[in-house]
């Protein structure tokens, strides 16, 4: 069975952690949307989406338009219609970016590999 991508605009309800560290002043475009990001949190596991290894992709046109592939850890998972719509707008409240896109993909799947070593020692992987 082909699973065909599903694009996101974005949704008013962002599942957001507290205010990371401040980012140093010359932080590039790029640095400030990862730390967007890393404040978008899966519901089920107490990780942000970009740690966990979800985001496959982020690309910044000139007009400062976002594109984004991100997966999730299961087909099924129960947040499949929220998550990557939280991940836009928190995408989108960063200043200079004009928009934001997420594209749910399947392929590659998701694994604990994809994770990063903070995520893997929070959660006791190592």
């Amino acid at each position: 069975m082909e699973v065909k991508p599903i694009h996101f605009r974005g949704t008013s309800d962002i599942m957001q952690a507290p205010d990371p560290a401040p980012l140093p002043a010359d932080a590039t475009l790029e640095q400030q949307v990862i730390a967007a990001i890393r404040r978008v949190y899966d519901p089920e596991i107490p990780l942000n989406v970009y740690d966990l290894g979800l985001i496959y992709d982020l690309q910044i046109n000139d007009q400062k338009e976002v594109a984004i592939k991100m997966t999730l850890t299961a087909p099924g998972c129960p947040v499949a219609g929220i998550l990557p719509g939280q991940v836009a707008d928190a995408v989108r409240a960063v200043e200079g970016i004009s928009d934001a896109q997420v594209e749910l993909v399947w392929d590659p799947p998701w694994n604990q590999d994809r994770m990063s070593d903070e995520a893997k020692l929070t959660l006791g992987l190592f």
